[in-house]
């Protein structure tokens, strides 16, 4: 049940102020950037890690039981703890996630849905942060816009695209993180996360989905800001563009503290062999030229055999780092 239809013993409002902000993406397009530039903004709250839990939350809702009860509600405060300890403990900076105290916030609140339980913790983060609304910043929910859109349907979406050729020499960099072990399979994943979020924000609409390239956040800081700010119901804040807050955080991710650079676009032409090229602009053509991405090769499809020998190549080692690594 939406949120904003959840029934309980209360007449609160769940909602007080626009909804939430979801940003998403395809693994290494800008996303953590884009992150910590808008929870600088003075009205939008944002942790400063991804969630995951939502999803898993949803799919599993049968198992917690009755959430009018404060026992149901704090089952499932329970498995998200479970699932995101650490996101939970050192990545929400205006409450303290105490299974007891929540569960009996929420109950009191008549929060009795996934939905709602998930937005009265991230709204009382907001809170404790002195902010009005929340966000949460989740690449891999770009898959699941359809049913996000359902559980929160004051939601918007932004969804940040980055030339793939980039984010795919990003992903190889991370490659054990992400299990992605060749360009073959992280064309195709960039591939199908930028072609979800863009199918179903044509059936969203303008209103409700946003989309920015990555490439124009660097050259145009202002602009982009002024334009996702106008998109959100927001008022455009210098402090934004400046994110002194993500600087300050910025201990996970090394590079937030560094200036934008403008030039921190279209490595690929330094950095990708000839043959690299070939292979990731073969696979990924189509959704590279809809994106205004320019072509370098010929970009033939590889044939069969060897598609099927890299997805092979990927599925054995992302087994191995997984039996080695856990």
């Amino acid at each position: 049940m939406p949120c904003s239809q959840a029934s309980g013993r209360s007449s609160v409002s769940y909602r007080q102020a626009p909804g939430p902000v979801f940003i998403v993406g395809a693994p290494r397009s800008g996303t953590t950037l884009l992150q910590f530039m808008l929870r600088s903004h003075p009205d939008l709250s944002l942790p400063t890690a991804e969630s995951h839990f939502i999803i898993p939350l949803w799919r599993r809702r049968a198992e917690f039981g009755d959430l009018s009860t404060r026992d149901g509600v704090r089952r499932v405060l329970a498995e998200m703890q479970r699932l995101r300890p650490r996101f939970l403990a050192e990545d929400l900076h205006g409450v303290r996630f105490d299974v007891e105290a929540l569960a009996a916030r929420f109950h009191q609140e008549g929060r009795d849905s996934i939905p709602a339980l998930i937005d009265g913790l991230f709204a009382a983060n907001a809170a404790g942060e002195g902010k009005s609304r929340w966000g949460d910043k989740t690449p891999y929910y770009v898959l699941h816009l359809p049913l996000l859109a359902e559980l929160f349907p004051d939601a918007r979406f932004v969804h940040i695209i980055r030339d793939g050729r980039d984010a795919a020499l990003s992903m190889r960099a991370r490659a054990r993180d992400l299990n992605v072990y060749n360009l073959y399979h992280a064309a195709k994943i960039w591939e199908q996360y930028v072609e979800a979020g863009q199918t179903e924000g044509a059936r969203l609409g303008p209103q409700r989905y946003f989309e920015l390239r990555y490439e124009d956040l660097l050259s145009d800081q202002e602009g982009s800001v002024r334009r996702i700010c106008e998109f959100l119901d927001l008022p455009f804040s210098s402090a934004v563009i400046e994110f002194r807050k993500a600087r300050a955080e910025g201990g996970k991710t090394p590079l937030l503290a560094r200036d934008i650079d403008a030039g921190n676009a279209e490595k690929w032409r330094q950095r990708m062999t000839p043959r690299q090229l070939a292979l990731f602009e073969g696979a990924a053509k189509d959704t590279l030229l809809r994106n205004g991405y320019p072509l370098a090769t010929p970009a033939r499809r590889p044939p069969l055999p060897v598609r099927a020998a890299l997805r092979a190549h990927n599925r054995l080692l992302r087994w191995i780092n997984i039996r080695v690594n856990g």
